[in-house]
């Protein structure tokens, strides 16, 4: 679909569209070889060349990132007070209108999907879909069958909500072991509240698959790449 070439610039993180506009007006941009100063031009940009004071913009009018999110940064867009996911992104990444497809919390680690594409987004936190996420988490006491029932029957919170069944295994056992939950929802703080309905607190916890796509373990806690089709087609099988 063409549009116009100041919307084209802007939607890809490279310029405010007012700054965008200027950068035409001074002849800054070329469309296949020959200098542009329209903004109101409009263009199929896929089908074009387009070129910002001399570099070529490679256009995508969406992007899909795989963070494998640290500690201490919130899930959200943005936030005037703390730094959040997107801070961490480069610039070659940035676009209008960012956000992660599913939060975790504060102190969570591991897989965050990173999109400005809506619809892709919707697809995954969808209850519809019933989208299995599954986390490691070490707790504070023995997980045995008692934990595993309950958590498989669906646990009732604290405030009576009612969550559905979810699996729940022992990788390691031990005083403070190491388990497997897999949930079907995303309720707040929901897998450190189904614990806690259990009388166990949650020490540490990572989130490391989504659907069938897992954590790229080449990712180090902070790092993030653009996803593949292949990739993105696992979160729905």
């Amino acid at each position: 679909m063409a549009e116009r070439l100041d919307k084209i610039l802007s939607s890809q993180g490279v310029a405010t569209r007012s700054i965008a506009q200027r950068l035409i007006r001074s002849g800054k941009v070329s469309v296949n070889g020959a200098v542009v100063r329209d903004p109101s031009l409009k263009i199929e940009p896929s089908d074009c060349e387009i070129l910002l004071e001399g570099k070529v913009l490679n256009y995508k009018k969406y992007v899909y990132i795989m963070m494998n999110k640290p500690s201490g940064l919130l899930c959200v867009s943005r936030d005037n007070k703390a730094p959040t996911v997107i801070d961490l992104l480069t610039e070659d990444f940035l676009r209008p209108g960012l956000f992660p497809a599913g939060r975790l919390d504060k102190d969570t680690v591991g897989l965050v999907i990173i999109t400005n594409d809506g619809d892709f987004g919707h697809r995954i936190l969808s209850p519809k879909k019933g989208i299995a996420k599954r986390y490691h988490a070490i707790v504070d006491g023995p997980v045995g069958e008692r934990e595993i029932m309950a958590f498989s029957q669906g646990i009732t919170l604290e405030d009576g909500t009612v969550c559905r069944p979810a699996g729940l295994k022992v990788l390691k056992d031990g005083a403070n072991p190491l388990v497997e939950v897999e949930i079907t929802e995303g309720k707040y703080h929901q897998v450190k509240r189904m614990f806690l309905s259990v009388g166990r607190r949650v020490l540490w916890l990572k989130r490391v698959s989504i659907g069938k796509l897992k954590l790229d373990e080449r990712l180090r806690e902070g790092d993030f790449r653009e996803m593949t089709e292949e990739e993105m087609a696992l979160i729905f099988q």
